[in-house]
């Protein structure tokens, strides 16, 4: 099989990619860099026979001109995601997210099969209003709380890709469905993502140790799990035109609780100090996966205490002897991640 990853440098997508080379399929991996780093891992994946690594702005018609057709899968990873870099510039969110998706389904040919990676943001609003339970289904209203927030363009762009694949695909002759991920967490996922940034000032000592949105709730996924979830979904051509929610419904974990998992791990016992959540944080999110399980069987099986400390040892190996990750990478083209 040959697959497509637009996006295939940056977190879930290259741990899809490893997956997918693992599985014996060839694989495209496009990314413009700014994000996703161009380290030793995509250094062992470009090494690969089976692997082309291309860096390219995928805003640009231009830069799709210029990539070869023919795919089986295509998977739209692809994305400006963190809400760090959202709040700092909405503008470009709604360009990079909403120009990506729209050239796909410009040039995506009959027959090809898209995933699309949407976010539980899209109805998070509704969650905070009351009027979106939680465990939360794909069949709730989607809801933007406040359009003019900035932290909201994420969303924004998000259901806008959503709507475009379900029907934009099925326009020109080809199967997509619509993946919401639920606070997918690992190794390489940089420093934005609470799991890491804890780990990171745990080991650097902070005392007291700040907790924001400690009263709040998350039902956290390994990205092992959340690969798992996307190529069962891929696999089956009859779930088409679908939105899945992807994640992990066991455990709802309370984040003074991961505070404490992170701190045990560090082997450090700072005082703690509570600070209100960031604005637009929702309170609670747990995904309801019913519909992927009735669809593909999945199960999460990477329980919280083994994948965060599998995390945490990840950033605790990769620290320099300043107590810094590694410097990335200047970005190689136009932001498109």
């Amino acid at each position: 099989m040959r697959a497509l990853i637009l996006g295939g440098a940056g977190f879930v997508g290259l741990h899809l990619a490893d997956r997918l080379v693992a599985d014996g399929h060839t694989v495209t991996i496009v990314d413009d860099f700014s994000r996703g780093r161009d380290d030793e891992r995509i250094g062992a994946l470009r090494a690969h026979p089976g692997v082309d690594v291309r860096s390219a702005d995928l805003t640009s018609a231009r830069a799709w001109a210029e990539l070869p057709p023919g795919y089986d899968q295509i998977y739209l990873l692809a994305a400006v995601v963190g809400v760090r870099n959202v709040e700092a510039d909405p503008a470009r969110v709604i360009r990079v997210n909403t120009l990506t998706a729209l050239h796909l389904l410009d040039w995506v040919q009959p027959g090809e099969r898209i995933f699309f990676s949407s976010t539980s943001e899209v109805y998070a609003g509704g969650v905070d209003a009351g009027i979106v339970p939680v465990p939360t289904a794909e069949d709730v209203p989607v809801m933007v709380a406040d359009v003019t927030s900035p932290r909201f363009a994420y969303a924004i762009s998000k259901l806008l890709g959503e709507a475009a694949f379900i029907h934009g695909a099925a326009a020109k002759g080809c199967t997509a469905v619509v993946g919401r991920f639920h606070n997918v967490y690992g190794p390489r996922m940089g420093t934005d993502h609470v799991i890491p940034e804890m780990a990171l000032r745990a080991l650097s000592g902070e005392d007291p140790f700040r907790v924001w949105g400690a009263d709040q709730y998350r039902a956290f996924c390994h990205v092992d799990d959340a690969v798992e979830a996307v190529l069962r979904l891929m696999a089956r051509p009859e779930v088409t035109g679908e939105v899945v929610h992807i994640g992990d419904d066991t455990a709802e974990t309370n984040i003074a609780d991961l505070a404490h998992l992170v701190l045990d791990l560090a082997g450090v016992s700072p005082t703690i100090e509570r600070l209100p959540a960031p604005p637009g944080s929702v309170t609670r999110r747990r995904p309801d996966l019913g519909k992927l399980r009735r669809l593909t069987g999945f199960e999460p099986t990477v329980p919280l205490a083994d994948g965060v400390r599998r995390t945490f040892e990840w950033y605790r190996d990769r620290l320099d002897a300043t107590g810094s990750l590694p410097r990335q990478p200047a970005p190689l083209a136009s932001p498109a991640r």
